[in-house]
């Protein structure tokens, strides 16, 4: 079995309670014995995979298998094509050097939910949205990789991990695959 949610911005990702009063994917998902393959961090939203075959999340989350996950991402000011090579080239974290990625800046914000709460506005502050395409998924990778070129995360959304893709999925919402 296979499903497809989407995350909800504020939700940790597992099903028991991490002792905080957040919601958990219990909260959305009554379904017994589905696991994440891979997770989003509560401030991330989006496509989270759910499944109740072992070898599947294997092959859905671990890295050696390669797939794509792709995120929306909207960040602090107006990156350069600096910026976005070094996006694309690889980012030297705290934990070693990002495989390389896809970073693609939008010419126009994608049609997405209201976040609740809203990103803060900074009217000083200009926000971009880019698209980035990892094949790996270490902890807030994407929130840390932005920021070491310089362009802090404020919003981020996967859209589409392998050949699994978000689609219509409304927060809160899942299907099966």
């Amino acid at each position: 079995m296979l499903l497809l949610l989407n995350k909800p911005f504020g939700v940790v990702c597992q099903f028991s309670s991490d002792g905080s009063e957040r919601p958990t994917l219990a909260d959305f998902v009554a379904v017994k014995k589905v696991y994440p393959a891979g997770r989003l961090d509560h401030d991330s939203e989006g496509l989270v995979l759910l499944t109740d075959d072992g070898r599947l999340q294997q092959r859905l989350a671990d890295p050696r298998f390669g797939k794509e996950k792709v995120y929306l991402v909207e960040v602090e000011r107006l990156p350069d094509a600096n910026a976005l090579l070094r996006l694309e080239r690889g980012v030297e974290l705290n934990d070693g050097p990002t495989r390389p990625a896809r970073a693609r800046l939008l010419d126009v914000p994608p049609d997405l939910w209201a976040r609740h709460p809203p990103v803060r506005f900074r009217k000083n502050v200009p926000t971009a949205w880019l698209e980035l395409t990892l094949r790996e998924g270490r902890n807030r990778q994407v929130r840390r990789m932005t920021a070491a070129v310089g362009h802090p995360t404020l919003r981020l959304v996967r859209i589409r991990v392998g050949d699994y893709a978000l689609g219509d999925l409304l927060p809160g919402q899942w299907r099966a695959a």
